[in-house]
């Protein structure tokens, strides 16, 4: 393409794709990614899995810097990795999105609410814990919780899986998990790998019917 041609034209990155629809993004300073995962943490209760919902509507939905097949496999990587989901998928999405000062800042970001939040509450909710309308309203928030984490199941599952290999493999995974306590590290390594030998199955039937094709070709001059 010609420069004259490109001339008038939104970038030809993801964040001029979505001006083209409309929607005209910001690109992810390491200041942006602070406050994004800051009002994440800041407003979610229950922390890890129930900070999902949010961190996929405001880094894929609201703020367009990731696409959802993009943030599935920051889950496969977070999870797979040690420490807090929350804190990993943090440190991820900064380093990709904005290198090394992305990612500090995005996990002092998720980070540093909870962090302020408990020495304020510490201090707080020890002299109130036996309280019974204390005791209630953590009773209530609990089921909320669990919500949030079906919220960000039904999410990732509409993109992650897409075909009957798929939807089996989520069902055997989560066999494996609830069923037989299997750690979930080696839950996906199983995954990835059937999710290989799936690729080279495939890759092996398309070159044995174009090698077929190519028999019929030869046969039939």
């Amino acid at each position: 393409m010609q420069a004259g041609e490109r001339a008038g034209k939104a970038p030809l990155s993801r964040y001029g794709e979505k001006q083209d629809k409309g929607k005209a993004f910001l690109p992810p300073t390491p200041l942006r990614l602070f406050w994004s995962f800051f009002t994440i943490g800041a407003f979610t209760f229950g922390g890890g899995y129930a900070m999902l919902p949010l961190i996929r509507k405001s880094i894929v939905e609201r703020s367009g810097w990731m696409e959802d097949e993009e943030f599935v496999d920051a889950i496969a990587v977070a999870q797979s990795s040690p420490g807090s989901i929350a804190v990993n998928i943090a440190a991820l999405t900064g380093y990709k999105l904005s290198g090394l000062s992305g990612a500090l800042l995005s996990v002092a970001g998720a980070a540093l609410p909870s962090f302020i939040t408990i020495l304020v509450v510490a201090s707080i909710f020890l002299g109130v814990q036996h309280n019974p309308y204390v005791r209630a309203a953590m009773a209530g928030m609990r089921p909320a919780v669990v919500a949030l984490m079906a919220a960000a199941v039904f999410d990732v599952g509409k993109t992650a899986i897409k075909s009957r290999f798929g939807g089996a493999l989520a069902l055997l995974a989560l066999l494996a998990l609830i069923g037989f306590n299997v750690h979930p590290v080696f839950v996906i390594i199983a995954a990835a790998t059937a999710g290989v030998a799936a690729c080279r199955l495939e890759v092996v039937k398309a070159e044995n019917g174009a090698a077929q094709e190519e028999k019929k070709d030869k046969e039939a001059r």
